[in-house]
C-alpha cells in the first residue's frame, strides 16, 4: 500500500514544495492526527489542496489574507468522503506540526507523519474518514513499525497552542477499529502461512 519511495498506491498524488528531508537518521515513528478547513468551518473544494501547495487565491475568502504566507504541509489529507490526497512522501518531513514535543522529544516534524481531516473540533467525522484512516495508519504501521504506539493529535504535541483534533475526534472508536484491523490481518498471514 505504500511503495519504497514512501508514497501510497490509493491516494491522489499532489507533491508539495513544502517539505524537506528528514535530519539524518531519523525515520517515522510517531502518527499526528490533525484537522482542517478552508475557509475555517466550510467543508469541500480544493482549497486545502491549493494551500498546501501554495496556490491559495487570496481574494476567494478574507482569511486566506491571514494565511497567504504560511509554508505548510502535511502528507495526507482525508476528505469527508474519505479521498485521500498524498502531499509528501512518508520518507520526507512534511510541515504540519511547528513547534512540538512529543515523549520529551522535540521537533515532532522530524520524525512524525502528519495526517490531517477534513474538519473541525466541534464537528464529527464521517465513517469514510475513519475508514481511510484505519486504512492508510494500517499501512503506515505495516512500513513504518516504530509508528505502532505513538500516535497523537496535534493538541497532545502542543498543548496550549493547538485544539486538533478536538473534542469530535473519537480516539476509543478509532483505536478500537485499528486494532480490529491489525488482529484481522495477523489471522489473515497466519492462515496463509499454515
Amino acid at each position: 500500500m505504500i511503495d519504497n519511495s514512501g508514497w501510497l498506491d490509493n491516494a491522489q498524488k499532489t507533491p508539495s514544495p513544502n517539505f524537506n528531508e528528514r535530519p539524518a537518521g531519523e525515520v517515522p515513528r510517531l502518527v499526528v492526527i490533525h484537522n482542517i478547513s478552508l475557509p475555517p468551518g466550510q467543508f469541500g473544494g480544493d482549497y486545502v489542496e491549493q494551500f498546501f501547495t501554495n496556490q491559495l487565491n487570496t481574494g476567494d475568502h478574507p482569511y486566506f489574507s491571514e494565511i497567504k504566507d504560511l509554508k505548510v504541509s502535511a502528507h495526507v489529507f482525508i476528505k469527508r468522503t474519505g479521498d485521500a490526497v498524498q502531499f509528501v512522501s512518508f520518507n520526507d518531513r512534511a510541515w504540519h506540526a511547528g513547534r512540538s514535543c512529543y515523549l520529551g522529544v522535540p521537533e515532532c516534524n522530524d520524525y512524525s507523519i502528519g495526517i490531517e481531516l477534513e474538519g473541525t473540533d466541534t464537528s464529527d467525522f464521517t465513517k469514510a474518514q475513519y475508514l481511510s484512516l484505519k486504512e492508510i495508519v494500517g499501512a503506515i504501521h505495516a512500513r513504518y513499525p516504530l509508528t505502532r504506539n505513538h500516535m497523537a493529535g496535534h493538541s497532545d504535541i502542543s498543548p496550549g497552542r493547538k485544539t486538533d483534533p478536538g473534542e469530535k475526534f473519537n480516539w476509543h472508536r478509532f483505536r478500537l477499529e485499528l486494532k480490529d484491523a491489525a488482529l484481522e490481518d495477523q489471522t489473515d498471514k497466519d492462515q496463509t502461512a499454515e
